[in-house]
C-alpha cells in the first residue's frame, strides 16, 4: 500500500531534485523512497568496527578535548612540524 506524503522544501532544492530525477530517469518520489530505505537499512544493520577501533571507543571521554584542539594539533603537525 502506498501513502501520499507532503514535504515542504526550499524551492531551489526542489528544482535540483527534479533535475537530478530527470537526469537519472527516476521520479523524485522514488528518490525519496530510496533514501528512506537506505536510512532504515543502515539503522537495522549492526555497526561492525575494527578490533582496534572498538578498543579505543570512549578512551577520550571526559578528557575535555574538542575540535579546536584537534585543529591546533594538525597545525602543529603539518605547518610547524612539531608533532
Amino acid at each position: 500500500m502506498q501513502t501520499k506524503l507532503t514535504l515542504r522544501l526550499d524551492d531551489q532544492l526542489v528544482r535540483q531534485a527534479k533535475q537530478h530525477a530527470k537526469q537519472t530517469g527516476c521520479s523524485v518520489s522514488q528518490m525519496v523512497a530510496d533514501y528512506f530505505s537506505a536510512i532504515a537499512s543502515m539503522e537495522s544493520r549492526p555497526s561492525t568496527l575494527a578490533p582496534k577501533v572498538s578498543q579505543l571507543m570512549g578512551a577520550l571521554e571526559g578528557a575535555g578535548v574538542d575540535e579546536a584542539d584537534y585543529h591546533a594539533h594538525l597545525e602543529r603537525k603539518y605547518l610547524e612540524g612539531d608533532v
